[in-house]
């Protein structure tokens, strides 16, 4: 791979993993907190926060995130769902954790009652396991991703009754 003279790689695949490297450490250097990148058809989004979570054993974070983690939250689910049915979305791109080790019960299941600050899940994005706080207060409804299944970014996780 050559070098460009600011750092960067030159070539075609700006999504190779050399290359995504480059772009979180210069993420970094200029405190960056998220990136967007689309090539083609294909689309990446990076970004940087988080609270780092003690993974199991025979995992280990490869470094520390910068700051929290925010779900994004939608208006609504569908007209069907109504208003006071909310959905929290997945802020990046990784697998999603309902557990915060193998054998644990889930952070929340159908009918948990959520605040701002209760973590729902973990989202692990290269090495570092991210809290997920649902951002709004409410029951659970819904859980829409299964256990260690591959999420993108925006991705909806859980329907959220804002009635309590």
């Amino acid at each position: 791979m050559t070098k460009k003279a600011g750092g960067i790689a030159t070539g075609n695949d700006v999504f190779c993993v050399d290359k995504l490297r480059e772009l979180m450490e210069l993420m970094k250097e200029y405190d960056l907190s998220e990136l967007e990148l689309m090539q083609d058809d294909r689309e990446i989004r990076l970004a940087r926060g988080g609270r780092a979570v003690a993974a199991a054993p025979s995992v280990v974070a490869a470094s520390a995130p910068i700051g929290p983690s925010v779900a994004a939250v939608a208006p609504a689910a569908s007209a069907a769902d109504g208003p006071h049915i909310k959905v929290i979305h997945s802020p990046m791109v990784g697998t999603f954790y309902d557990k915060p080790k193998p054998g644990a019960d889930a952070f929340v299941k159908v009918g948990s009652k959520v605040t701002a600050d209760t973590v729902v899940c973990i989202v692990e994005a290269m090495k570092v396991f991210n809290e997920i706080p649902a951002e709004i207060s409410g029951t659970i409804v819904e859980v829409l991703v299964k256990h260690e299944e591959a999420v993108d970014f925006n991705r909806p996780l859980f329907k959220v009754d804002t009635r309590g």
